[in-house]
């Protein structure tokens, strides 16, 4: 509660409102203007398309992101790994990096002779649906290495120190305590990148293009709605990611609280 006569509150509470205005009308004229044109815009093929291939997309290389992502977090967290403040700086600095940049040096890896020696063995990447989901791993490896970071660092290691103690393996201790104990902060986690996964655009525009019925997801029907003046297919598809987002973001906030009210009764 703002104590009264203090100017500090009052100031704080007016850039508070003007904060909530500049996001909120953002968000107001996507959900206004692309409810209205949701129904007439669903009915075409090319926006199914792109929600389907943003759903799928996103699925697949979460579950890769965190594959690769909750082995790292031990790495980084539980071992005495040499140079690990160096390798925390590389997966930070590519946070920082824009992402067509990712796209721009994942365009020239992937038409490299290993690149080309890829698509040879069956696995195209340029210009291919293998490329949306392997930007949004790039992208999102990061990301998940730190969340998952922060879910490990908040578990007492003594727990398994404890569990060592009486005969767990480390494979053991990961799977059976570790794992256990954060699962309500890496479900979160999940939900947050597959959230964020299903809006990148920059590296995929960079690695695969936007290309109708075969590599163009809500972000790139977004792109290409606007570049043909087709504001109402573009508000349609932004609304979509703004549902998918609204709900991503609610279970993760539904997780959070959980798993506090869970910490308090331990």
């Amino acid at each position: 509660m703002m104590r009264r006569g203090g100017w500090f509150p009052l100031v704080c509470g007016l850039m508070t409102l003007a904060a909530l205005a500049l996001v909120g009308s953002n968000v107001a004229v996507i959900a206004v203007r692309g409810l209205k044109s949701l129904p007439a815009c669903l009915v075409q093929p090319e926006v199914r398309f792109a929600l389907g291939l943003s759903v799928k997309s996103a699925c697949i290389s979460t579950a890769l992101c965190f594959l690769l992502a909750a082995p790292t977090a031990y790495t980084l967290t539980r071992t005495a790994l040499p140079g690990r403040r160096a390798a925390e700086m590389v997966l930070e600095l590519t946070m920082s990096l824009p992402y067509i940049v990712l796209g721009l040096s994942m365009l020239i890896l992937f038409s490299s002779p290993a690149g080309k020696w890829l698509k040879e063995a069956g696995f195209p990447v340029v210009f291919h649906q293998n490329g949306v989901i392997l930007a949004q791993l790039v992208v999102n490896l990061p990301f998940a290495v730190r969340l998952c970071a922060a879910a490990f660092r908040g578990v007492d290691r003594k727990l398994e120190c404890t569990a060592g103690l009486l005969g767990a393996s480390p494979a053991q201790q990961f799977f059976t305590v570790l794992l256990p104990l954060s699962k309500n902060a890496l479900i979160s986690a999940v939900i947050l990148v597959w959230s964020r996964a299903l809006g990148e655009f920059g590296a995929t525009l960079m690695l695969v293009g936007v290309t109708r019925m075969k590599t163009e997801t809500l972000p790139g029907s977004i792109y290409l709605a606007v570049s043909t003046n087709n504001l109402d297919a573009a508000l349609a598809s932004a609304f979509l990611l703004l549902v998918l987002s609204a709900l991503s973001l609610t279970a993760a906030s539904l997780l959070g609280r959980s798993s506090e009210k869970r910490s308090r009764y331990v």
